[in-house]
């Protein structure tokens, strides 16, 4: 029995693949070509097709050889040579980090801009953006050492104002206020908190309501 595309039994995903075919991301929709000066990531925005939408979030586990230790984040990693292309990391990590297999019925949506960790503290790594849907019944669960925990989370409740407040971070110069999402208890700041509000902005006008193909 062959399982149907979300793409194909959620007019939402349709709507969402449009509105990212017509944003013109940084080297517009396509996987980037790589550049083997640059160290390069990528990171998978994963849609849950229930209702409302939900998008996957990480904790990050405790470790003090990780950059973003404990952090709230997006399924993803570092591009291996093993990979074809970017869009092969993002699925790679993902399955590794919370099994997720976005190589079936999981359609690529589209892409967002290339981001940089905008601090000297963090790796120099251009990380790459891209968003998957999956259906509404996809699970996930923490399948590597490197993650703490596993969260679906309403876009409904990330986008909403009350939820958009400001955390503060110690830093070694000195405690920082960064902008964030709070939810599930946590604060989503940083360069996660810069990819999904690009990804916001995509949505902004969207209907996103359930509705039959």
């Amino acid at each position: 029995m062959m399982l149907s595309s979300p793409l194909e039994t959620d007019a939402r995903f349709r709507t969402l693949k449009n509105a990212l075919a017509s944003y013109r991301a940084e080297g517009s929709n396509q996987p980037p070509i790589l550049d083997v000066t640059t160290m390069r990531a990528a990171v998978a925005i994963v849609l849950r097709a229930s209702d409302p939408l939900e998008v996957l979030l990480v904790k990050r586990a405790t470790s003090d050889s990780d950059p973003w230790s404990g952090h709230m984040a997006l399924p993803g990693g570092r591009y291996d040579n093993s990979d074809p292309d970017l869009i092969s990391t993002a699925k790679r990590e993902t399955m590794e980090e919370v099994g997720v297999d976005l190589d079936h019925c999981a359609p690529l949506l589209g892409r967002l801009d290339d981001m940089s960790p905008s601090t000297h503290r963090l790796p120099v790594l251009s990380i790459s953006p891209f968003v998957f849907g999956v259906s509404d019944d996809r699970d996930a669960y923490v399948a590597s050492p490197e993650i703490g925990q596993v969260f679906w989370v309403q876009i409904d409740d990330l986008m909403t104002p009350e939820n958009h407040r400001t955390v503060e971070i110690p830093l070694p110069e000195g405690s920082k206020e960064f902008p964030c999402f709070s939810v599930e208890g946590e604060h989503v700041w940083g360069l996660t908190h810069r990819i999904l509000s690009q990804f916001f902005d995509v949505l902004k006008g969207e209907r996103l309501k359930r509705s039959k193909p």
